[in-house]
């Protein structure tokens, strides 16, 4: 009675009309949060299924080449995906060869043509060279030794016969000081390295609308609105580099947006990386820092 008299039933009623709206809007906004959370996962699922299918495409489409061409009667020994202590191994068992003067062929050969130097060496076999450039090869002139080695930075093409192989770290293994970003559409992961230790890291993610099914204006409405935030973010991305500055820049992350990246970095290739930016900068190191052996 009293509080009817002094308008606090009306205000009661109203605290818990808001109390209500409150709770429902909280509850609507997990539901949004859930379903952004489920979408950036199938989205990052069907991205590396589409990786993952590019790869096979391409096993494939090399073999329907080789099945119709010399190729069939040659094959790779074996090969080996190299990382961390395990490269290290092989590098060190190729670093201990030594011969003649000119017993040791070391060559980067490119995709355009082995050189005739590569081809002489290896004989038979050059069309393996070919399925695995652009790598390093390495053969001595007793044919103990007789390998290709895709490495994670490529030098410029060169041929050379010395007393033992030319196989410099920084082709290889991470070494000295350098800066080593991630970038994807929707995040940015940075750390700065010496050699293979992390010193220090930052990044963030941004929310970019994901696909919908709709067509006419309300889909190209939808794609212009996603293609502004990704640029965005790439911009944001663009000026954290530009706050670190390191000597050496690799920038690795999704094909479609390196190309913003190219002129400023020293070197940048495609890497599968998921997750939250620690994560991926953690995986993506992995990745680029993997060199591929082809045993010839």
């Amino acid at each position: 009675m009293l509080d009817e008299l002094l308008g606090r039933a009306e205000l009661k009623d109203r605290i818990e009309e808001l109390e209500e709206e409150k709770e429902h809007l909280r509850r609507r906004a997990e539901a949004e949060e859930e379903r952004r959370s489920e979408a950036a996962a199938k989205r990052q699922a069907a991205e590396e299924r589409v990786n993952r299918l590019e790869d096979r495409i391409t096993e494939l489409e090399d073999r329907v080449e080789r099945a119709g061409g010399d190729e069939r009667a040659v094959d790779f020994r074996g090969v080996e995906r190299l990382s961390g202590r395990r490269l290290d191994e092989v590098l060190a068992r190729l670093g201990s060869v030594e011969t003649d003067a000119e017993g040791a062929l070391t060559a980067m050969v490119d995709d355009d043509a082995v050189p005739e130097t590569v081809g002489e060496a290896f004989g038979d076999h050059t069309a393996l060279v070919r399925r695995a450039s652009p790598c390093l090869v390495v053969a001595d002139d007793a044919g103990l030794v007789s390998a290709a080695l895709a490495p994670p930075v490529e030098p410029d093409p060169f041929t050379e016969w010395s007393d033992g192989f030319e196989l410099r770290d920084e082709w290889l293994r991470p070494t000295g000081a350098f800066g080593f970003a991630v970038v994807r559409s929707d995040l940015f992961a940075y750390g700065s390295y010496e050699g293979r230790d992390l010193v220090d890291s930052e990044g963030f993610t941004s929310e970019v609308k994901e696909q919908h099914s709709k067509g006419g204006f309300s889909q190209q409405r939808f794609e212009r609105l996603r293609d502004e935030q990704i640029d965005e973010h790439l911009d944001e991305c663009e000026a954290r580099l530009d706050a670190r500055d390191p000597d050496r820049l690799f920038v690795v992350g999704e094909r479609t947006v390196l190309g913003r990246f190219r002129e400023r970095a020293d070197v940048t290739a495609t890497v599968d990386a998921t997750g939250d930016p620690d994560d991926a900068l953690a995986s993506a190191f992995r990745d680029f820092w993997t060199a591929q052996l082809y045993r010839i």
